[in-house]
């Protein structure tokens, strides 16, 4: 069963392409008409691809890997940022700084950074600095914020990409596809759809579009979560089991009896020390009397 129907990507209005001016013939396959001069994408493929890649980052989510979510437009940022909050994944609305995949090491730097500062103003060095320099570190601590805030806990590189707008986030995408991460994308009709592994053709313009879009992908990423708790529930509840089983091989439930009385542990005296027997009597053997002749 589909995830979503084609009336509400008709209302969200998923349907709208861009300009029949500025199409890119690639993306010819997904699109089912021309009217006043707007392309109309074809929402039955709609459909299909979203319910492909919504079983994909289900799996991804199951297995325990890291979607990072990147969105810099105006209409998307604060959708993503809050979306992907709610499942516990990152997100870049912001800016995308050059070398974020590429060069993740040096990323991860600017966030150790970021961290060391928070531990100054925990412990009281902070205060100690003078103010010009207190200043200093505010502000560079807001900046840090703000860029890399979203993925302080991402302490390794994302399983997968969900980009709104790829040519907007053209340096994203390269990025991953240098890195072989696959990509996640909400495709309209005037972009190239080759770098991307899920291509998921829709309006990435309109509010709606993309909330009707993030919602049902984020929602599969909760199942996936879900089915991860219940898995690792079971693992534990598993080794509980067995160790039970370890304990008392029998199987047997073992339990008082009723009414029993406590065993009382009898003191154990020393050993008596061995007496000497009496020395036995000698005894005198019997005269003989001579035979007469």
């Amino acid at each position: 069963m589909p995830r979503v129907n084609f009336q509400e990507l008709l209302d969200a209005g998923v349907h709208f392409g861009h300009l029949a001016r500025k199409w890119n013939p690639k993306m010819a396959p997904y699109i089912f008409d021309q009217k006043n001069g707007i392309h109309i994408i074809d929402l039955h493929k709609t459909i299909v691809k979203i319910d492909e890649a919504a079983d994909a980052m289900k799996e991804l989510a199951r297995s325990g890997r890291k979607i990072l979510f990147v969105a810099t437009k105006k209409q998307a940022k604060e959708l993503v940022a809050e979306k992907a909050a709610a499942v516990n994944m990152p997100s870049i609305t912001e800016r995308w700084a050059g070398g974020m995949l590429t060069n993740f090491p040096t990323i991860r730097k600017a966030v150790k950074k970021m961290n060391t500062i928070d531990k100054m103003k925990e412990d009281g060095t902070f205060e100690k600095l003078a103010k010009r320099e207190r200043l200093q570190i505010t502000r560079q601590r807001e900046k840090l914020e703000k860029n890399l805030g979203s993925i302080r806990d991402m302490s390794r590189l994302p399983s997968a990409l969900f980009v709104v707008d790829i040519q907007k986030e053209a340096n994203a995408v390269k990025e991953a596809n240098r890195l072989n991460i696959p990509v996640f994308a909400m495709v309209d009709t005037c972009c190239d759809p080759t770098p991307i592994d899920y291509v998921i053709p829709a309006n990435d313009d309109a509010t709606k579009s993309i909330e009707l879009v993030l919602n049902i992908l984020c929602q599969a990423i909760e199942e996936g979560l879900g089915e991860r708790k219940l898995e690792k529930d079971k693992e534990v509840a598993e080794e509980t089991a067995e160790g039970e089983a370890l304990s008392n091989p029998t199987g047997k439930r073992l339990r008082s009896r009723r009414g029993a009385k406590p065993v009382q542990v009898a003191e154990t005296e020393a050993p008596a020390e061995p007496t000497e027997a009496p020395a036995a009597e000698p005894v005198e053997a019997p005269a003989v009397e001579p035979k007469a002749e």
